[in-house]
Parts: C-alpha cells; sequence; structure tokens
C-alpha cells in the first residue's frame, strides 16, 4: 500500500513538471529569420513585377486592321471548331479551304459606301430604338421603332421609300461579297446562299433599353443564327472620326485582335466558335455598318430585297 502511494506522489510530481513545462510561453519566431531585410524586399519585388507581367501579357489585345490603314488584303487563319466543320463538311464546295477572318479595303468602292449609308439613314429616320441599336432589315422590313419592331414595308406613308435604285445597289455589293469569299476562303460562289438576317446597324452612345440594345456581349454567330456559315461586315463609318469606341474584337487564347472600322471596309469570317467576338460600346458618335451574311444550306436562302416586298 506505501509503495502504491510512493508511485500516486511521483506521477502527480511528474505531470506538475510537464504542466509548467507546457505553460512557458513560446519562443517568438522571425518571419525572416535568415533573411536579410534587403533580399526579402527584391523578392517581394520580383513577385509583383511577375504578376503584373502575366496579366498584362493574358489582357494583351493586338490592332488587327488600323482605321489609319489602307489594307488591300489581310488575313489570318484560324483552328476551325469540331461543331463548325461537321456541319459544313455536309455541303459540296461550301466548306472552307482554312477557317480565317480575312479584312480588305479594295473590295467596296467609295461610292457604294456612300450609297450603302444613304439608304441605311434614310429608313432608319423613320425608326430609332428606345436604346443604343438600331437595325434596319431589307429584306424582311424589320425597323427599329421604340422597344419594338415595324415592318417599313407596310406602312403607307413610307410606300415609296426605297427605289429599285437602292436594291440594285444593295445587290451588286452582295455580289461582290459572295465572291471575295469564295475566293479567299476556297468555295464555290454557287455553293453559298444569301441568308437571313441581312440588315444595317445604327449604334450611337444612348443607354440599353431592350436586351435588342445590348449588342456588346461576347457570341459566336452560328450559335445566335443558325443559318450563318459566313458573315460579312461591311462598315459604313469612320472609328475615332464618325463615332468612338465600337471596335470589333475577336477573342482568342493569347490575345484579343481588334478591327477598327473604316468606310468601305470589309470584314469576313467563318461564323463558327473559331471566330468568337463583340463589339465594344460606341462612347458617342453614331456607328453604321451592314451585315451580310451566307448560309451553305439552300433551305435557308432568302432573295435579294426588291420592290416586291412592298407587295407582299
Amino acid at each position: 500500500m506505501s509503495n502504491i502511494k510512493k508511485r500516486n506522489k511521483f506521477n502527480i510530481k511528474k505531470a506538475n513538471i510537464l504542466k509548467n513545462e507546457n505553460e512557458k510561453p513560446a519562443e517568438k519566431v522571425s518571419i525572416n529569420k535568415g533573411l536579410p531585410l534587403r533580399l526579402l524586399s527584391r523578392v517581394v519585388v520580383i513577385i509583383s513585377l511577375l504578376i503584373v507581367v502575366y496579366y498584362t501579357t493574358k489582357n494583351n489585345v493586338q490592332t488587327f486592321a488600323k482605321q489609319t490603314e489602307l489594307l488591300p488584303g489581310k488575313g489570318q487563319i484560324v483552328d476551325c471548331s469540331s461543331e463548325y466543320l461537321k456541319e459544313v463538311d455536309k455541303y459540296e464546295g461550301c466548306a472552307p479551304k482554312y477557317c480565317k477572318r480575312f479584312v480588305t479595303d479594295k473590295v467596296i468602292s467609295l461610292r457604294e459606301t456612300e450609297e450603302l449609308l444613304k439608304i441605311a439613314q434614310k429608313g432608319l429616320k423613320y425608326g430609332g430604338s428606345s436604346g443604343g441599336a438600331s437595325i434596319l432589315d431589307l429584306h424582311s422590313g424589320a425597323l427599329s421603332k421604340g422597344r419594338h419592331f415595324v415592318n417599313v414595308y407596310k406602312i403607307n406613308e413610307l410606300k415609296n421609300l426605297f427605289t429599285q435604285e437602292d436594291f440594285n445597289i444593295f445587290r451588286a455589293v452582295k455580289e461582290k461579297i459572295k465572291y471575295t469569299i469564295a475566293h479567299h476562303f476556297g468555295v464555290q460562289p454557287n455553293k453559298i446562299y444569301l441568308t437571313h438576317p441581312t440588315f444595317f446597324s445604327e449604334i450611337t452612345s444612348k443607354p440599353a433599353v431592350t436586351v435588342h440594345d445590348e449588342y456588346w456581349h461576347p457570341h459566336v454567330d452560328k450559335e445566335t443564327y443558325k443559318s450563318f456559315h459566313y458573315t460579312t461586315l461591311l462598315y459604313l463609318g469612320d472609328y475615332n472620326i464618325d463615332f468612338k469606341g465600337g471596335r470589333f474584337v475577336f477573342i482568342d487564347e493569347k490575345y484579343n485582335s481588334t478591327i477598327e472600322p473604316r468606310k468601305g471596309r470589309l470584314s469576313m469570317f467563318t461564323s463558327g466558335g473559331e471566330n468568337y467576338h463583340y463589339v465594344e460600346k460606341v462612347t458617342s458618335g453614331v456607328r453604321y455598318a451592314i451585315t451580310i451574311s451566307f448560309t451553305c444550306d439552300q433551305k435557308f436562302s432568302i432573295s435579294d430585297p426588291s420592290l416586291d416586298n412592298y407587295y407582299d
């Protein structure tokens, strides 16, 4: 019994010693122990520089076509999206040799551009979206008006608004564009067809009111318009002269490629996911352009606009 008491006293004493040792305040450890302050400062600076380089490189923007340049032709080949290739391969003579984007200032004349601008302004002055983006579709007659659309061909007082000469100009430009696509994308001109929608656009700095005014969202044309296989844009005004903002931006993995609108500049590209893009917000002035697009699927083809539209 006495031995048990001795062992208990010994254990209690040992436990108290351990408790006292554990309750001793921990020694302070310096985070830069062994590292001179000067060296530590340099490490911080280097890390900061690396972060800056990473983000500026990641968000790099390259101007593919400047407004001040007169381009005979400039192209950039891109890898076709698998979905786009799978679809166009079904249409003989319509699959592109390469997926790409192409810009030229030498196809559409200044006179033709000016005539198209007059047509756009003539029609759009009778409409106008509540927000900053309005359209005029010569094929369907759709015209932005407030929060909605009206049919310009069904308004009695506008029966003689567009003339046969207006439609002739449109047709001539459309044919030039079709043959330019055929040449630069390696397809047969009789295998691509004008498709809906084909429209003039007028963009101002007014804030958006409806979803139709929100033109600046990144998108793929083929996802927005199922019939599209080749998209073209003809600019009817000059960036930094007629308007500010409103550049066209291709979103690529390494950097974004920007097209600055120039009067008479024609931009063409395959409509699949390989050409993901958006339009910058217009900050001042008025940006005019016309979208003319083509399909490989004949069932989505549309006829050229004509005076017959008034009587359909």
